[in-house]
């Protein structure tokens, strides 16, 4: 059994009997020893290969360079972070700074490539590794964007193409409602005109297959959403700040059938990181240089994600999913901010009473009154 721990030469030779030894030997046992040395040393520092990376993002949202790890499932308070939100636990993550008070970005594009750990992308403001890979969704955010900006109506998209998975909130209503979001709308996208069949280096990717058809479904969906966007540039001028969530599973189907060392694998994997970089560029130009986009890449989710469909302007709602009887929560992190709202102004409005009725009691009618003193100085007239 080898304890992981650092081994000095030291230590290395009181471990080793006091004999005479082969040259040969002596280097077989270093070799063991400092093989189990950096095999600990991978264990320890926890070296995960999935990774968080942002693509683009404005001069007041301050993301530091560095290889700090983040948690998947902090995934959600990292977004609403960035979009000046706040959040019920603080965030102890090095890698973003705060901002300015009165700035924030205009949107918030956060798109998860499933099926491989990391994408060569060219250009990127930032990249971390992730940790404990769960998987999450951005319901939080969306509730949150909702509530603050419901007389704007912002737009809320989250979109999984694989699944058909669809959400859409507010003027994401309008502008995205010719956008295909079944496998079968998609597909029959791909051979209308414009299609991205006609201008990406297919390779050896097949029009007939079935796992190579979702990979271009999914990236005929990234066009269509930049076009869309280009055709309503008035969105990115509102003070509302929209969200986009896209979960992209492609690349893992390939994975499962043909393999990480397929040429098909490694063509489609060349192909989703120019189109994502190119997504990110456009994206962050539209809004004006105003916007975040980050880009997950997870080999797999340590758990299956299992979404149901809901809708924030429904107006029965559980508070408490784990109760079967619909109670509500006792409190919530607003419960601080009431308390005190309610108990000042319970405070204030009792001195009050009490000033007023001290004042009302201590009066002179025929000094302080003017009702008195005019019917005191008719009565002399009289």
């Amino acid at each position: 059994m080898v304890l992981c721990g650092v081994v000095t030469s030291g230590q290395l030779n009181s471990a080793v009997p006091r004999r005479k030894m082969s040259l040969t030997n002596w280097r077989k046992m270093e070799a063991v020893f400092s093989a189990a040395f950096l095999l600990c040393l991978l264990v320890r520092t926890g070296v995960h290969g999935d990774s968080l990376t942002v693509l683009q993002a404005p001069e007041f949202v301050s993301f530091q360079k560095g290889d700090w790890p983040v948690s998947g499932e902090k995934i959600p308070d990292l977004v609403a972070l960035t979009m000046g939100f706040s959040v019920q636990e603080d965030l102890s993550w090095p890698g973003l700074q705060a901002g300015p008070l009165f700035q924030r970005p205009r949107a918030n594009v956060l798109v998860v490539v499933r099926g491989v750990d990391s994408l060569a992308l060219p250009q990127s403001v930032a990249s971390y590794p992730l940790e404990n890979p769960v998987p999450f969704t951005l319901d939080s955010v969306a509730e949150t964007v909702h509530s603050l900006f419901a007389e704007d109506t912002p737009v809320v998209l989250q979109l999984a193409p694989s699944e058909e998975r669809l959400y859409m909130l507010g003027k994401a209503n309008a502008v995205f409602e010719d956008l295909p979001v079944t496998l079968q709308q998609i597909r029959a996208r791909l051979s209308q005109d414009g299609s991205v069949l006609a201008s990406l280096p297919l390779n050896s990717l097949s029009r007939n297959a079935e796992a190579d058809l979702l990979f271009l479904s999914e990236v005929q969906v990234l066009h269509d959403i930049t076009a869309l966007l280009q055709r309503h540039r008035h969105l990115a001028k509102d003070h509302s700040p929209d969200l986009y969530s896209l979960e992209l599973s492609g690349l893992e189907e390939l994975s499962r059938l043909y393999g990480q060392d397929s040429p098909q694998y490694r063509d489609a994997t060349s192909i989703l990181a120019s189109v994502l970089q190119k997504f990110g560029e456009d994206v962050y130009g539209l809004y004006g240089n105003s916007a975040v986009v980050e880009v997950v890449t997870v080999k797999t989710f340590e758990a299956p994600l299992t979404r149901k469909s809901r809708s924030i302007l429904e107006s029965k709602q559980i508070s408490n999913p784990g109760s079967p009887y619909n109670l509500a929560y006792k409190y919530n992190f607003h419960y601080a901010v009431v308390f005190n709202i309610v108990l000042w102004l319970m405070i204030a409005l009792a001195l009050a009473v009490i000033a007023i009725s001290y004042n009302l009691w201590n009066m002179d009618p025929g000094y302080d009154s003017i009702i008195y003193r005019m019917t005191n100085q008719k009565i002399r007239m009289d």
